[in-house]
């Protein structure tokens, strides 16, 4: 497809232009991670379309317990599922959402990128593994899970997936995706809906770290109008990378010296790879520490070592650079490599000496880590080391306000800590100066704050709301509790930029611009015809339309009745010969045989609006009313009507073609009927109704003969009025009427003697017309309009209303093709008469009708 520019091409406004209701809000719902972080759901509907980010669970929860409010949303209505990254409060509940729900019932469809899709799979076994250990209470099972792993669809980073038409709404939607920072494949996803832009960002980090690419605002052509953003750590900050790691690594250094056990609970798959980077390479650099092993007990880790290895190309410059000078970084078996991967749990694990044990979950809520911990516990030379955020209701938590003592997981035996708990945070979350600056950036209308719990979210938008403020930013700032809609609301407008020639003038502010509007990718181009193929490699089609009419009337009669409606017409031949005339340009009439006309037109909006009035008119010509008085006035007429075989007399040999009609249809003098006089625009009037009707005619005052009236009946005499009286010994009603009853009652009669007058005066004027009234009729009502005013008078309401439209659409039509007045007065038919008598025309016009010769 060819596309070209044009420098300094205008871009024009269009508000017109819509895409579904333009008045619809936008519906943001969190199911999840609203004031609270864990099971992170949002919805997000708008124009008709439904798309929810993430489905996970609470780690701080078990069951059905741990799962968003899945009951607020019909799930069939979703039209795609986008997970941000693998860890559980992003993805755990995607395998019952996905089979336990209604979600199969309808056409949505889940999308994640290529490396979560492969690292969720083992994930999710594991999961299903330790949550159904010793409990009958687990939300789905492997099989059900592996179902639904294999109907997901994986992307790649930056890839525009667009979302294609569901059931109720043609709307629009496309998303991309952008490295998050946050683990191997996590990203951030544009959603764009009828060209209304929202950012989610999901778990995100813009800190550099050695193996992930950190999260960057896009160079995006517009801005999104919505962000939705993590808040874990709200106005808190972190230490710079390299003097964490240098404090945790003297940490780990001085529990070795003192003799001790380093615990360190991190997840599977995420920090933890970060991390043994970090051990690997310091204990490189320390010979004194290359006989105490570090150990990394997680066999889903060990599994999904293949996976990182194979999407290194997606990681950092620096594991892309080992990687291509033969070094793999993710290689921990090979004998440099100081790290020990251990599969089967603490049953092969040596912890008699000082030793560095990393181990799942990083909660400590259960697993090695929890076994670990209450073994350790109470040796003072042991050390704990708190590497990530957690949740509220953990042990980590809970352990970090460092208790005398700890609870048992079995049993609930009270444990004595004597160990060291320390926290250096390797979370790749921002912090509050890495989101602030990645919001300033972003600039979003509306900023809705989520995965966060209260009191961090309520810190993070006073100070945002303050750092606005003092610059004058308008921004609306959110902070949504769980399944609490914030609503949206965004103007329709969109733009539309003028290329090819519709671009080489700048238009004025008042004129006007015809055109094709264009779109594309929710973008909008203005073009003219000529130059669609050009810019968007489209052809043009012509739509020719006919249609065939048997008629038994003449060709000088149909002449005569399109003059009639439309004023002046163009006659000639056709390429083929054929008798033609053209109405307003747009309407062909051509004499296809004896009683047969052919009707062509370009299809258009326009100009079937016209072909449709032809047909009407062609269609009513042969029982037309004037029909039968232009054809039974002439010499040698024998009878009232038209006979079909009766030829019009041919024209005058020396008579130019654009005089044929008149020559064919004149009549002498004194055989002209009234019509004949007629002003053009009354003639095209009457004609117009004539169309729709059938019986119509001009009827003016005079031409009324007088008829009695019916008597109205005379008042009883007083002698019969007193015999109407009760007589004083009759019988009286026992319940007469109280005073409001007769009150209601006389009023009623009031009206009903209204409407019985305003009806017979109705007749009279129907009856005895003082004004020039033309006169419709149909079947046994008739309804008169008033020449002068277009008023219309019937005692038959439907067919009053039914003329009154038809005078409005007559008024639309006819009125501006004659380029005359819409008040008809008798003066206009006296004028008329007078020109004809004259053979000139009225002096007032005689200018006008000048110029219509030349």
């Amino acid at each position: 497809m060819s596309k070209r520019n044009f420098a300094g091409a205008p871009v024009i406004s269009s508000a017109g232009l819509v895409e579904g209701n333009l008045e619809d809000d936008m519906e943001v719902t969190m199911l999840g991670a609203g004031q609270e972080v864990g099971r992170s759901c949002c919805v997000i509907k708008y124009k008709g379309r439904t798309i929810v980010c993430d489905s996970g669970v609470h780690p701080a929860f078990s069951g059905m317990a741990a799962l968003p409010f899945l009951d607020e949303l019909d799930w069939s209505t979703v039209d795609a599922i986008l997970i941000t990254h693998f860890h559980l409060d992003h993805a755990a509940s995607l395998t019952y959402v996905m089979e336990k729900t209604n979600f199969k019932e309808g056409n949505g469809v889940v999308y994640m990128s290529h490396p979560t899709k492969a690292v969720y799979r083992y994930l999710m076994s594991d999961f299903v593994r330790v949550s159904t250990a010793g409990t009958d209470d687990k939300l789905f099972s492997e099989e059900e899970m592996l179902a639904s792993w294999n109907s997901i669809i994986g992307f790649d980073f930056e890839q525009e997936i667009l979302l294609p038409p569901s059931a109720t709404s043609n709307t629009a939607v496309r998303f991309t995706s952008f490295a998050a920072g946050h683990v191997l494949g996590a990203c951030m996803f544009l959603i764009e809906i009828a060209g209304t832009r929202v950012l989610y960002t999901g778990d995100y980090s813009t800190e550099e770290d050695r193996h992930l690419v950190p999260a960057k605002v896009p160079a995006w052509e517009k801005k999104p109008d919505v962000m939705i953003c993590e808040s874990t750590y709200g106005v808190q900050s972190h230490e710079p990378r390299l003097e964490k790691e240098a404090q945790f690594t003297t940490l780990v250094h001085n529990i070795i010296r003192r003799g001790g056990r380093v615990l360190l609970p991190v997840f599977a798959l995420g920090r933890a790879q970060e991390i043994l980077l970090i051990l690997d390479e310091y204990w490189s650099e320390h010979p004194e520490l290359h006989h105490i092993p570090i150990f990394f007990v997680s066999s889903l880790a060990i599994k999904c070592m293949d996976v990182y290895r194979q999407y290194i190309h997606t990681m950092s410059p620096n594991v892309r650079d080992k990687f291509s000078r033969g070094i793999n970084p993710f290689d921990f078996k090979g004998k440099n490599s100081f790290i020990r991967p251990l599969d089967r749990g603490i049953s092969k694990l040596n912890d008699k000496g000082p030793c560095v044990v990393m181990a799942s979950p990083g909660f400590l809520t259960n697993g090695v880590s929890r076994e670990l911990l209450e073994k350790w516990a109470p040796d003072p030379r042991n050390g704990l080391i708190i590497t990530g955020y957690s949740v509220e209701g953990v042990m980590a938590r809970t352990i970090m306000n460092e208790p005398t003592e700890i609870q048992a997981l079995q049993g609930g035996a009270k444990i004595l800590r004597r160990l060291s708990v320390d926290y250096i945070s390797f979370s790749a979350h921002v912090d509050y100066t890495q989101n602030a600056k990645f919001i300033d950036e972003v600039m979003p209308a509306h900023l809705i704050l989520v995965h966060g719990e209260a009191n961090n979210m309520s810190r993070l938008r006073s100070a945002l709301k303050t750092k606005f403020a003092e610059r004058k930013d308008d921004i609306q700032i959110y902070t949504p509790r769980n399944v609490e809609t914030v609503k949206l609301k965004f103007r329709g407008e969109r733009m539309a930029k003028a290329l090819g020639s519709l671009a080489l003038t700048t238009p004025t502010p008042s004129s006007h611009l015809s055109g094709l509007l264009v779109s594309k990718d929710f973008t909008y181009t203005f073009l003219a015809p000529s130059d669609l193929r050009d810019f968007t490699g489209l052809s043009t089609s012509i739509i020719m339309q006919r249609q065939r009419l048997t008629v038994g009337v003449s060709w000088d009669l149909v002449r005569w009745h399109l003059r009639g409606m439309y004023g002046k017409i163009e006659e000639g031949r056709d390429a083929e010969g054929t008798p033609t005339m053209r109405v307003m340009q747009a309407v062909d009439i051509k004499a296809a045989g004896k009683f047969e006309l052919a009707i062509e037109w370009v299809g258009s909006v326009t100009n079937d609006m016209v072909a449709d009035s032809v047909i009407a008119l062609v269609l009513g010509v042969d029982g037309s009313p004037a029909s039968v008085k232009k054809t039974s006035s002439g010499p040698g007429s024998h009878c009232s009507h038209r006979h079909p075989h009766a030829e019009p007399s041919p024209p005058p040999a020396d008579l130019p073609k654009a005089d044929e009609a008149e020559a064919t249809t004149s009549t002498p003098k004194e055989a002209e009927t009234e019509l004949d006089l007629l002003p053009s625009r009354l003639d095209r009037l009457i004609a117009f109704l004539d169309s729709y009707f059938g019986q119509v005619e001009l009827i003016r005052p005079e031409d009324i003969v007088a008829s009695p009236s019916p008597a109205a009946p005379s008042p009883p005499p007083a002698a019969a009025a007193a015999d109407m009286e009760v007589d004083a010994g009759a019988e009286i009603d026992p319940n007469p009427l109280e005073p409001a009853e007769k009150a209601e009652q006389e009023l009623a009669e009031a009206a009903e003697e209204e409407q019985t007058k305003e009806r017979l005066e109705k007749e009279e004027r129907i009856r005895k017309p003082r004004v020039p009234v033309i006169r419709v009729r149909l079947d046994d009502y008739v309804a008169d309009v008033v020449v002068e005013s277009l008023s219309v008078t019937s005692t038959h309401e439907p067919l009053q209303r039914r003329v009154e439209s038809v005078i409005q659409l007559a008024l639309a039509i006819v009125t501006p093709l004659s380029g005359g007045e819409t008040n008809f007065t008798l003066d206009d038919v006296e004028k008329a008469k007078r020109a004809k008598r004259t053979e000139e025309p009225i002096p007032e016009e005689k200018e006008e009708v000048e110029e219509k010769a030349e």
